[in-house]
């Protein structure tokens, strides 16, 4: 064994009480030490902070009283500029006596539909004409349609206290009139070419095929002649637009019509369109001494517009073939009291042997090239009883998009229509608004599957192009110039919708903006438009509903600017303010810009830092543009439905 290990060094001396307690006592004494220390520092930090406060406060309340100060005069100032929307609404009135008037002195021997006695009388006289061919029909369909469109705009574009309900009576009843005369002389006409039918016959076939086309409408009409039961597949001159029809029918003595048109004259007339009517006040009522009670009852308005909703659809529709699209397909027969509708399957089946001697009837037609659809589209059928369309006794739909041919089986003839969710395109991703030329804006809106650029001028708006997953889309639609109201019809009749309905909120999630508040700015924003560009801004959904934000950027030349340096502003009806945030910004805050104050109104806002030439470009805008851009924001609905 080794030797052993020797103890390593002195034993650890034990601290004595006395050593024991002046520790204690020394740690107690750092402790107070620190926590006088820290007292110290937060009171004086506490003290900074209540100085930076009462400073804040202070600044804060030199600036509500600089606003309080010069806010009648800049509310003053505002009134005159908004002097421009009653402007504007005075030279629509004119313009629409001045439409009146040409067309007297025209004396183009079509009726002014607005007078009852005119369009009375072209429809007496219509009536009496008889022995008319089925391209006599269509020719004067463009008329008809014609007066139907007039007669519609009238309705959509007169001001609510220019309109009596009379007046509104008067225009609907004329409307349903000619939509139900078109239809009769349609039938007449088919008639009466079927009773040709033996003539016409083709020689290949033996039986009869006949196509008529213009913009409106395509008639296809077949009569079953030779009632082979191996003609079964019925396909219109060498097109795949056509029927498969079972054997019954094929050996029917029977003809096929198939009505294509770009109109719908199936769904019943709806109500003046109220949304279109508040937009309407909205931007031409401000008399002076009204001011305050009409801005709370275009808040009431707006407010009970977001309380309705109903479902609408973008439609490409077929009454006969119904597409706005209306299409209509339907069997004929000539009995001795003339062209009947053949109800299939009949009401009554004792003489057919079996159950199934009635199956759906294939039907394939071409969706019109001016309609958009999102997604395939959903073939409906009209009810006349419940007056709705409903998507049963459909089956077997199948959409070729690059070909726009859709196949699908009724299991009846009647009214179809093609049909989207009317809302897809909402809410919106984006939006900006900039100027180009004189007294000329572009609006673009953003969408998840597409976006649309409007260009505004006078009274004025037009399509400027069209993107489908991030491609550009060419449309006949681009390129043409409408009035407003006209042009948003004519957008949402191609599928392109991007107008909320009083209903909208309940089928979108929306960023919901205080009526009054919205409507103040979209007219402010309009009064700018002219030298500041505007775009949508990401703290719009933060703020409360009380307040809106949007970036924007002086803009005089028509190059949108590759590197934007935006400015935020806040806006609450009666309060603008610069923000010191940014769209990068981490965090959302109210904070003012440094070396800002706030004003009553945004054109005073942006004054503060806008440049002479702008301010100058600003007064001089035309009134007939600020109305229009002003209305396409109602329209639109930006700042909620984005």
């Amino acid at each position: 064994m080794g030797p052993k290990a020797k103890k390593s060094g002195r034993k650890k001396r034990k601290i004595t009480k006395a050593e024991r307690l002046k520790q204690l006592q020394e740690e107690e004494e750092r402790r107070q030490k620190e926590e006088e220390e820290a007292r110290v520092k937060y009171e004086k930090e506490e003290m900074e902070r209540l100085e930076i406060q009462r400073i804040e406060k202070e600044k804060w309340q030199q600036l509500e009283a600089k606003d309080l100060e010069r806010r009648n005069e800049e509310l003053e100032e505002l009134y005159l500029l908004e002097g421009c929307f009653p402007e504007a609404e005075k030279l629509k009135r004119d313009t629409r006596l001045l439409s009146q008037w040409k067309h007297y002195i025209q004396c183009d021997g079509s009726p002014d539909p607005s007078k009852s006695p005119e369009i009375n009388t072209f429809i007496s006289l219509w009536k009496e004409e008889t022995n008319e061919t089925l391209e006599e029909v269509i020719a004067k369909s463009k008329l008809v349609l014609n007066l139907i469109d007039k007669l519609k705009l009238i309705l959509l574009e007169t001001p609510p206290y220019d309109l009596e309900d009379k007046n509104i009576a008067q225009y609907q009843g004329s409307i349903l009139e000619l939509q139900e005369l078109l239809h009769l002389k349609f039938n007449i006409a088919t008639e009466m070419l079927l009773r040709q039918a033996s003539t016409l016959a083709d020689l290949d076939s033996g039986n009869m095929e006949k196509v008529i086309q213009d913009e409106n409408v395509t008639l296809y009409v077949w009569a079953n002649l030779k009632k082979n039961p191996r003609y079964k597949s019925v396909r219109f001159s060498e097109t795949q637009i056509g029927f498969e029809i079972p054997r019954i029918l094929a050996t029917s003595d029977i003809a096929l019509r198939l009505l294509h048109t770009h109109y719908d004259h199936v769904t019943p007339l709806r109500p003046v369109p109220t949304s279109l009517q508040e937009h309407t006040a909205t931007v031409t009522h401000f008399v002076k001494d009204e001011v305050q009670n009409e801005e709370a009852a275009i808040s009431r308005e707006l407010q009970e517009e977001g309380k309705q909703r109903e479902n609408e659809s973008n439609s490409v529709q077929e009454e006969e073939t119904k597409f706005e699209e209306e299409g209509d397909s339907e069997v004929q027969m000539i009995l001795k009291e003339g062209l009947q509708k053949y109800i299939y399957p009949p009401e009554t089946t004792e003489d057919v042997e079996t159950e199934n001697a009635f199956p759906p009837i294939e039907v394939t037609l071409e969706v019109q090239k001016n309609v958009i659809f999102f997604e395939d589209p959903m073939v409906a059928r009209w009810d006349a009883e419940g007056k709705h369309w409903q998507t049963d006794g459909i089956s077997n739909v199948s959409y070729k998009s690059e070909e726009r041919l859709i196949t699908f089986s009724l299991e009846t003839f009647g009214p179809v229509t093609l049909i989207q969710d009317s809302h897809i395109n909402m809410p919106f991703q984006s939006w900006e608004l900039r100027p180009l030329d004189v007294n000329k804006v572009l609006l673009t809106v953003t969408t998840v599957f597409t976006e649309i650029q409007i260009q505004i001028k006078e009274n004025l708006c037009m399509l400027a192009s069209i993107k489908l997953n991030n491609k550009k889309h060419s449309s006949i639609l681009e390129g043409k110039w409408m009035t407003p109201i006209s042009f948003i019809c004519t957008l949402k009749e191609a599928g392109l919708n991007i107008f909320p309905s009083g209903h909208s909120h309940f089928y979108v999630v929306i960023n919901y903006k205080d009526p009054l508040v919205e409507m103040k700015a979209y007219r402010q924003l309009a009064l700018l438009s002219s030298a500041f560009a505007f775009g949508w801004s990401k703290w719009n959904i933060v703020c409360n509903s009380k307040k809106v934000i949007v970036k924007l950027k002086e803009h005089l030349t028509e190059e949108p600017t590759q590197k934007p340096n935006w400015t935020l502003l806040m806006f609450s009806g009666d309060r603008a303010q610069r923000l010191k945030i940014n769209e990068d910004s981490e965090a959302f805050s109210e904070a003012l810009q440094e070396e800002t104050e706030f004003h009553s109104t945004l054109y005073h806002m942006v004054k503060d830092f806008a440049s002479k030439k702008a301010m100058e470009k600003i007064r001089s805008s035309n009134c007939q543009v600020i109305d229009s851009v002003c209305y396409m924001l109602l329209s639109t609905r930006l700042l909620s439905y984005s």
